[in-house]
C-alpha cells in the first residue's frame, strides 16, 4: 500500500483519479476487515461470559487464523490468554504470550509492548518462572509509553511482587504490593485493589501474621461486595479461598471450612483448575489439622494432579509438606523423609527459600528421633543457612520473625519487624535503614 501511494504520489494528474479509487479500496477493505475482527472477537467474549468456554476459543481460533489485522491479532491473542491462565492452560497461555510480543514488536507501539511484556511475566509467574517474571516486569516499567500503558503499572508491580513472594524476598515483595496499592488508588481500580489484598493476604499467611492475613482478604471480600456486581465471580472466589487458609491458621476450622467450599463451588462452575487445585490443598490442610489423615492425604493427592496437570511447582511443593505433616502425625518417619526429600528438590529448583526452611526444620526433628546425628547436624546447618539468607529476623529484638503467630508492621521502607518493639521503640524511625546508611570511619 506504501508503494501504490508514493506511486499515486508521484504521477500525472491524468491517472489521479483511477489510483486515488484504488487506494481508497484498499483502506475499505482494511476497515472491513478490521470491522469483522473485532465483532468476532466481541462474539467470543460474550461466549466466554456465558461459560461456553469451548465456542468462545473456536471462535478466537478462527479469528486468529483469518486475520491480517495486527491490532485485531494482538487483541484476539490477549483474549486467549487470558482464557487460558484461567483454565490453568499456562504453557499455552506462554504459547500465546509469545506470540501477542512478536506482534506487538511489529506495531513498534509502546502501550502494545506494555501489555504484551505484562502477559509474558504473568505467563512466567503461572509457570513458577519467578527471575524471569522479574525480569519481564522491570522492562514493562521502563517502557515510554501513554497514558494507557501507565495504567498498566499497577498489575505489573502485582506480578512482580508475586514472583518475588515466590523466591522469599519478602522486603521487595512488600515494596510492589504497596505500589500496586497506590497505583490502584490512584486509578480508582478496585479490581486491582481486590488482588492486592489478596496476595497480600499470602504475604502475611508465610510471615505468620494470621490477623493480618486475615484483614486483606476481608477487604478483598469487602472490594467484591461493594463494587463487583459486574465482575467475574473469580474476585469472589479468591477473597473466600485466602480467608479460609487464614482462618485455618488461626484454628477457626468451621468457618476456614465453610469458606473454602464456597471457593470451590465457584471454582467448579466456571472450570478454574488452579483454584479447585487450592481449595482440595486447603481442603487436606483443615482435616489434617482435624488429625484426619484419611480425607486429608486422598485430598492431597487430588490437589497434586491437577497442579502437575497446570504446571504450578510451587503448588507441589506444598502438597508434599502437607503429606510430610501427615505422615508425622502417623509416626510413619520414612513415608515423611520421603515426602519431604520431594519438598525439597521442587524448592531449590525454584528457588523458594521459606519452603527450603520449612522442609529442614520438620527434617531436622525426624533425624532427632532417630538420633541419627551426622544428618542432624547437616539439617541444623541447612536451617541456619535459610535463616541467614531470609533474615527472618526483628531488627529490634533480633528475635525470628515467621516462626510463630505474631503481629508484625512494616514502615514505609518495607522493612518489617514486630508491632510489639516498634511501638517500644517509638518513633526513631527504622533502625535497619539507620545501620545500612552509617559510614564506617577510616583508622
Amino acid at each position: 500500500m506504501g508503494k501504490d501511494l508514493l506511486s499515486w504520489s508521484s504521477t500525472e494528474s491524468q491517472t489521479t483519479p483511477k489510483r486515488m479509487n484504488i487506494f481508497m479500496r484498499h483502506l475499505l477493505v482494511a476497515e472491513m476487515g478490521q470491522d469483522q475482527t473485532k465483532q468476532q472477537v466481541e462474539k467470543g467474549l460474550k461466549l466466554y461470559q456465558a461459560n461456553q468456554t469451548d465456542k468462545a476459543l473456536h471462535v478466537w481460533t478462527k479469528v486468529l487464523e483469518k486475520t491480517s489485522d495486527p491490532g485485531g491479532k494482538f487483541r484476539v491473542l490477549g483474549c486467549l490468554i487470558t482464557a487460558h491462565s484461567e483454565m490453568g492452560k499456562y504453557k499455552e497461555m506462554l504459547k500465546y504470550a509469545l506470540a501477542q510480543i512478536d506482534t506487538a514488536r511489529e506495531m513498534e507501539d509502546p502501550d502494545y509492548l506494555t501489555e504484551g511484556y505484562l502477559n509474558l511475566a504473568r505467563s512466567n509467574e503461572k509457570l513458577c518462572d519467578f527471575q524471569k517474571t522479574v525480569s519481564y516486569c522491570k522492562t514493562c516499567l521502563n517502557m515510554q509509553g501513554t497514558t494507557v500503558s501507565l495504567q498498566l503499572n499497577g498489575q505489573v508491580c502485582l506480578s512482580m511482587g508475586n514472583a518475588f513472594l515466590g523466591v522469599s524476598v519478602f522486603q521487595k515483595a512488600l515494596e510492589s504490593y504497596e505500589k500496586a496499592l497506590r497505583y490502584a488508588h490512584n486509578n480508582d481500580d478496585k479490581m486491582l485493589e481486590s488482588r492486592v489484598c489478596c496476595s497480600l493476604g499470602n504475604f502475611y499467611i508465610q510471615l505468620k501474621d494470621y490477623e493480618k492475613a486475615l484483614f486483606f482478604p476481608c477487604k478483598a471480600a469487602e472490594l467484591v461486595n461493594d463494587y463487583g456486581k459486574g465482575w467475574s465471580l473469580k474476585y469472589r472466589a479468591m477473597s473466600q479461598y485466602h480467608m479460609s487458609v487464614a482462618y485455618r491458621k488461626l484454628d477457626r476450622l468451621p468457618d476456614a471450612m465453610e469458606c473454602c467450599e464456597e471457593s470451590m463451588k465457584i471454582a467448579l462452575q466456571h472450570g478454574d483448575r488452579p483454584l479447585q487445585a487450592l481449595c482440595l490443598l486447603n481442603f487436606a490442610d483443615i482435616h489434617r489439622c482435624r488429625n484426619d489423615v484419611d480425607k486429608a492425604l486422598p485430598r492431597y493427592e487430588s490437589s497434586m494432579c491437577i497442579m502437575t496437570e497446570i504446571g504450578n511447582r510451587l503448588g507441589q511443593t506444598q502438597v508434599y509438606l502437607g503429606v510430610g505433616k501427615c505422615w508425622l502425625q502417623q509416626k510413619e518417619l520414612d513415608k515423611a523423609l520421603d515426602a519431604l526429600q520431594r519438598a525439597q528438590e521442587l524448592s531449590e529448583a525454584l528457588g523458594t527459600k521459606l519452603c527450603s526452611l520449612k522442609v529442614h526444620c520438620l527434617s531436622e526433628g525426624i533425624y532427632r528421633s532417630k538420633e541419627r546425628q551426622e544428618e542432624l547436624r547437616e539439617q541444623v546447618v541447612k536451617f541456619l543457612q535459610c535463616v541467614e539468607e531470609l533474615e527472618l529476623y526483628c531488627g529490634m529484638c533480633g528475635e525470628s520473625i515467621g516462626e510463630k503467630n505474631q503481629q508484625l508492621q512494616a514502615l514505609p521502607c518495607s522493612h518489617i519487624f514486630h508491632l510489639q518493639c516498634l511501638q517500644n521503640n517509638g518513633s526513631r524511625g527504622c533502625p535497619k535503614c539507620r545501620r545500612s546508611s552509617m559510614k564506617p570511619g577510616f583508622v
